[in-house]
């Protein structure tokens, strides 16, 4: 099977492609992506060698680009995307080119080359705030923030290409990522590098939004999962049942690092801030969906990658 991973260079989508070659040798992957300040080429400098490994720097919104790409792949897997909701806030124009019609982009392509399966990458985040609760995949799309509606958008448009043209593509929505190489804006990351640095943890409003975190290697196990078992047209949540307040995972990160609460700063919320996420993943278990990582293993994990890759996260907080 040879598949087209987009935005390979970011955090999900480096770890999908690691995951990927090591698990099945009869694969090969072409990774497209633009580079963007969120991307980093050492994310995957272990597979570069690798001869089932391919690089195209390119962008999903030009045309000739993804259609190049794409040529003789069976299978695309989409995690290009501009992520951060803060970044969104600030400017949303970018998020709807890259999310909206670079996604119509990626479509007509796999549509014109006729591709076997076609994954896109969704999040939670598209369904909203509930109190209570958990949110199954049939449930309605009610996003708060740009960057939340742009992937709200890019799902209807996947599902209208599912209905009006027979394309075979399914669409997952993960929790909240962790762990290995993701960029540090990210609330994990941020905290683990600022208080490695001497700073303090900027924690939004009261700290008692909740949020669900899943290992990212959990994630791309059931990525992998939806792309070999999954029904054409349907959508998958994937989560791994690690729901808590920030402020919980706040103390947790500072106990990892042995610092005091003293190192938390509480900053004015961010408008539109969503209260609590949780996820139904019925659907996704009958796949054989299970998370492996244990959450407090996994964050002694990431919290010990952070502390033996500084030399990684410091360059990318200079340049961003």
């Amino acid at each position: 099977m040879r598949i087209l991973v987009t935005g390979g260079l970011g955090f999900i989508g480096s770890n999908f492609i690691r995951y990927m070659l090591g698990k099945y040798r009869g694969i090969s992957i072409v990774n497209l992506d633009k580079q963007t300040y969120a991307a980093c080429p050492e994310n995957l400098r272990d597979v570069r060698s690798d001869n089932r490994y391919s690089y195209i720097k390119g962008d999903i919104c030009d045309k000739k680009t993804v259609l190049s790409a794409m040529r003789r792949c069976s299978a695309v897997i989409n995690f290009a995307a501009e992520t951060h909701v803060d970044r969104s806030i600030e400017d949303a124009a970018l998020f709807l080119k890259t999310n909206v019609l670079g996604v119509h982009i990626l479509l007509e392509a796999a549509r014109k080359l006729r591709v076997r399966r076609f994954i896109h990458i969704g999040t939670d985040e598209v369904y909203g705030s509930r109190l209570r609760g958990s949110f199954a995949e049939e449930d309605p799309l009610m996003p708060n923030s740009p960057y939340s509606a742009s992937k709200a958008a890019a799902d209807m448009l996947v599902r209208s290409y599912i209905k009006t043209y027979g394309l075979p593509a399914m669409i997952t929505r993960s929790s909240n990522n962790f762990g290995p190489f993701q960029f540090p804006e990210k609330v994990i990351p941020l905290f683990i590098t600022n208080l490695l640095e001497g700073k303090r943890a900027p924690l939004y409003g009261d700290g008692r939004n909740v949020r669900d975190w899943i290992y990212v290697l959990d994630n791309c196990r059931g990525i992998d999962l939806v792309l070999q078992k999954g029904t054409i047209g349907e959508i998958y949540n994937i989560a791994a049942g690690n729901a808590m307040t920030n402020i919980k995972l706040t103390k947790l990160i500072l106990k990892s690092l042995g610092k005091s609460e003293r190192r938390i700063q509480f900053v004015k919320d961010r408008p539109g801030h969503d209260r609590r996420y949780s996820l139904d993943i019925a659907k996704i278990r009958t796949l054989g969906f299970k998370p492996q990582f244990d959450f407090s293993k996994a964050l002694a994990l990431t919290v010990h990658w952070y502390r033996q890759n500084q030399t990684w996260w410091k360059k990318l907080k200079k340049r961003s």
